[in-house]
């Protein structure tokens, strides 16, 4: 009788981590990463910008790529060398250094603010208010892409 019990015990333990991973898997069913990737030539700028501006890591680098992180590993952007033989010609164009941004969310932007002010980084958008409650400013990266610095406060 007692290994009944103990069978039916494991059984109704199976089907309820069955039930577990099946509701997971549905309601995630892919996992994703993304990082970002920009074609420049400025492989050496823009490591010294956002490792010196924004505190991001190198993951990677070699002498035609480089594979940055942000603080706390949360998400990566990458940089490659324009025309380089390793690379697909889907990939080898350069960046034409318009009509991209970056959001970087942070918990005090106004320390960020003050921060980058004082390491002599060139404002594009003055710290400020909006109606929809983001409280950002806005700087750009050496191939001209602009990058929102915010806080998000309910409106």
């Amino acid at each position: 009788m007692k290994r009944i019990v103990l069978i039916i015990g494991l059984l109704v333990g199976l089907a309820s981590l069955l039930v577990t991973f099946s509701a997971r898997s549905q309601s995630n069913p892919i996992a994703m990463k993304l990082n970002a990737g920009i074609v420049t030539p400025k492989l050496e700028a823009s490591k010294t910008f956002y490792t010196r501006v924004l505190n991001f890591g190198v993951t990677f680098e070699n002498e035609f790529y480089l594979l940055l992180h942000t603080p706390g590993h949360t998400a990566e952007i990458s940089f490659l060398l324009p025309d380089h033989a390793s690379q697909q010609p889907l990939f080898q164009p350069a960046f034409a250094g318009a009509g991209v941004y970056l959001t970087i969310e942070v918990e005090q932007v106004d320390k960020e603010y003050a921060r980058i002010k004082s390491l002599g980084v060139p404002i594009a958008i003055a710290l400020r208010d909006e109606p929809w409650g983001d409280r950002h400013f806005a700087i750009t990266d050496p191939n001209g892409v602009n990058i929102d610095i915010v806080t998000y406060h309910r409106p």
